[in-house]
């Protein structure tokens, strides 16, 4: 029942798309992120994502296909704002300035969901108290 500081917690790592479990409740996980750039497109066949943003301009893309067509949109999540991407929905982080986020997820969530690649954490890290 320790309170966790955002600050400290962001504070105390600089790798960007490599998250910190800072809690866990009722099977879910609260992780801290920072990121900057683009991140793979990739879904969750299973898993809601919730992503608050701390600190920083988050660029959330959204692309959906269906059959030979595909269409892109984008929702901009600004500091103290949060977005939730549905399960299945395909999705994929931009920042082009560093962003802080926090996110809630089930503690199975892979940060790359159906891709494997250099990116992917199998086991993120936990923060220090």
């Amino acid at each position: 029942m320790d309170v966790v500081s955002l600050e400290r917690g962001f504070g105390s790592f600089s790798e960007h798309w490599s998250p910190r479990v800072a809690a866990g409740l009722n099977g879910q996980e609260v992780k801290l992120a920072k990121l900057l750039g683009e991140f793979v497109w990739h879904h969750h066949e299973a898993e809601d994502e919730l992503f608050l943003v701390h600190k920083g301009v988050l660029r959330m893309r959204y692309r959906d296909r269906r059959g030979d067509a595909s269409s892109e949109r984008e929702v901009v999540v600004r500091a103290g704002e949060f977005v939730v991407v549905p399960r299945g929905v395909e999705h994929r982080p931009c920042a082009d300035q560093e962003v802080e986020v926090v996110l809630f997820e089930p503690a199975s969530t892979l940060n790359t969901g159906n891709v494997r690649d250099e990116r992917t954490v199998e086991r993120p890290a936990r923060l220090r108290g």
